[in-house]
């Protein structure tokens, strides 16, 4: 797992313009703050696929999408992807998802993906890029500031985040 933020997992830091927020990162102006979208996910044929379509559908409706610079399509291409690999492991190793969760903050865009597995994801190691399979997580490590797993307190399931910059 990766830790590249002052601030624990899951804590978003202080929003652009309050009290210890960084006057070099100003708030984006098309993404609404503290929104959240859900989407069900369990006995869903073409999970990965409609995943993205959610996806995708919210980035446009925050204006990310469609990007007007290469760095902004980079970032909504990068959440695509994400979206991608944390769906398609919940399919291949944890019996499939539950629930795809978006929640937009001004700086940062958090992905949730809960499923019932008991497993954990990891990045495997070493990683081995010319070989096929196996680079999902790494890829999830190197494209988002931080991610992490959270097991559901009934002990039945997790849920695996993944935050991402937003665009500048």
């Amino acid at each position: 797992m990766s830790t590249t933020r002052p601030y624990p997992p899951g804590d978003l830091g202080p929003e652009p313009g309050s009290a210890g927020a960084s006057a070099a990162a100003p708030a984006s102006s098309a993404a609404p703050a503290g929104q959240v979208r859900r989407l069900r996910l369990a006995g869903t044929k073409g999970a990965v696929a409609r995943a993205r379509d959610f996806a995708r559908e919210a980035l446009q409706d925050w204006g990310w999408l469609p990007a007007a610079t290469a760095d902004q399509r980079a970032a909504a291409e990068d959440v695509l992807l994400v979206v991608s690999e944390l769906v398609t492991n919940a399919c291949l190793h944890a019996e499939g998802p539950e629930e795809l969760r978006l929640r937009c903050a001004s700086k940062v865009l958090r992905l949730e993906v809960s499923d019932l597995g008991a497993g954990s994801p990891a990045p495997r190691t070493p990683h081995r890029a010319g070989r096929p399979g196996g680079h999902g997580m790494f890829i999830v490590q190197r494209l988002c500031l931080d991610w992490g797993v959270v097991r559901n307190a009934d002990g039945a399931g997790k849920t695996v985040w993944a935050e991402l910059a937003a665009p500048s």
